[in-house]
């Protein structure tokens, strides 16, 4: 029976704070580094003092930190005042897959057309990028009176498009086709030339270097993506679902910042670390693979002065959670997932299982896990993957790998994972804020 419009309001106010606050940040983040940016400001606006990795640290118990890596990853702390058994850790990343320029961008065509080189960044639906407004963004590395400093640029209005071949070209179109990434999905950006003619080869370096506020010369380095410009919106008949780009990760990112910021711990340091670069295997500075976590902790455990005995005695009390989508039963193949371990839209936390161990769930995380969400009144579900075929790795095996302590993968419901739009249900978000906030309050 279809529910009524007060059941829809109810919906709609339970849920509306924090739908609304997720798609600014995500329309507002089209990069990684524009994503870390403005955790960095909700963490500065929360009280958080931020500590850069050249410099000694200076911590104290009741105090509210963060520190960055190359600008597309951040680690926030809070250390409780009175006592700290161990640590409350959640993980997530800032980045998408996408279409990354290359160094040099520009590429003409019989001297009209200008369009961009670029190349795959992540495991991405290629078809999804066709024919919608897109625009670049990302940073730039220029020299300054102390050294080599970055730039963060975004040209927020619609620049390109990657056109489809007309049906009349192609007739077997909708019989399926595989796109060359390097033929057929270069932006058209523009047409060759000015009043002369000629080919402005510096006006994709002027269009980065105006918003930069330096000039094309300048510019030394640089980190720029194509990202998709429709914004975040509500679905449905009645707006039970949303929708957007990025959901993967940054839906799981955003729910851990505002529980973090909320929370007030009382016997563990709560942590959040964003990292980067989990689409291409974090293997990277800034990435799960790499001792950006266990960095932390260790300046942390010199911070408080900790004995090497107290600080592996609370390793072995602290609790890791990675926090990255999962996949939802599709509607129209449901034959793609697991005949029992499946999960729905707005039906809850997933959490992930897997036996070869590509997710760090076991026996003892995921009865945490269920505790947690039994305490917080929220509904879980589990996943696997169909034995037949292979999924995606994410962040939980790595981290523990690299620190090791008791971990659970688990994520939100989404469908279209790695497509240009996702989906995901209107209610699991704040299913996510209130399980993470009792989790960094115990």
């Amino acid at each position: 029976m279809k529910r009524d419009s007060k059941n829809k309001k109810n919906l709609q106010e339970n849920t509306g704070s924090y739908i609304e606050g997720l798609f600014d940040f995500i329309d507002n983040s089209p990069t990684c580094f524009h994503a870390v940016e403005n955790i960095n400001r909700e963490l500065e606006q929360a009280g958080y003092q931020r500590l850069l990795e050249k410099c000694p640290w200076k911590i104290a118990e009741g105090g509210k930190y963060y520190v960055n890596r190359n600008d597309s990853a951040v680690i926030a702390f809070t250390i409780p005042a009175k006592e700290h058994k161990g640590f409350h850790i959640v993980a997530a990343h800032s980045d998408s897959p996408c279409f990354k320029l290359k160094e040099l961008p520009e590429l003409t065509v019989e001297e009209h057309y200008l369009k961009w080189n670029v190349e795959k960044y992540g495991g991405m639906i290629l078809s999804t990028w066709l024919d919608r407004p897109l625009s670049v963004a990302g940073r730039v590395a220029v020299k300054g009176p102390d050294g080599i400093v970055t730039k963060l640029v975004n040209i927020d209005r619609n620049v390109a498009v990657i056109p489809n071949v007309a049906i009349h070209m192609n007739r077997d179109m909708n019989k399926g086709i595989e796109y060359n990434p390097q033929t057929d999905m270069p932006p058209l950006a523009g047409s060759v030339g000015g009043k002369d003619g000629k080919a402005d080869k510096a006006g994709y370096l002027s269009l980065l270097a105006e918003k930069a506020g330096v000039t094309p010369d300048e510019i030394l380095g640089q980190d720029i993506f194509l990202y998709n410009r429709d914004k975040c919106s509500r679905l449905g008949l009645e707006e039970e679902y949303i929708g957007g780009p990025r959901l993967d990760d940054l839906e799981c990112a955003y729910a851990a910042l505002k529980a973090l910021v909320t929370a007030e711990p009382e016997s563990y340091i709560t942590m959040l670390a964003v990292f980067d670069n989990e689409e291409v295997g974090s293997g990277t500075k800034q990435g799960a693979d790499s001792s950006f976590l266990r960095d932390v902790l260790s300046r942390i455990r010199s911070g408080l002065q900790l004995t090497e005995e107290e600080y592996q005695c609370m390793l072995a009390e602290s609790f890791l959670i990675s926090a990255d989508n999962a996949h939802a039963v599709h509607p129209n193949h449901p034959e793609k997932t697991d005949a029992v371990n499946k999960s729905y839209l707005n039906e809850g936390i997933v959490i992930k299982y897997h036996g070869s161990q590509r997710y760090a769930t076991d026996a003892y995380s995921a009865a945490v896990m269920k505790d947690i969400c039994r305490e917080a009144g929220v509904p879980y579900q589990t996943y696997a993957n169909r034995s037949d075929i292979a999924g995606g790795s994410t962040l939980g095996n790595i981290l523990m790998a690299q620190v090791s302590m008791n971990t659970v993968d688990i994520g939100l419901p989404q469908l279209a994972m790695h497509s240009a739009y996702e989906t995901a249900g209107a209610k699991d978000l704040e299913y996510l804020v209130k399980a993470l906030l009792v989790f960094y309050s115990r």
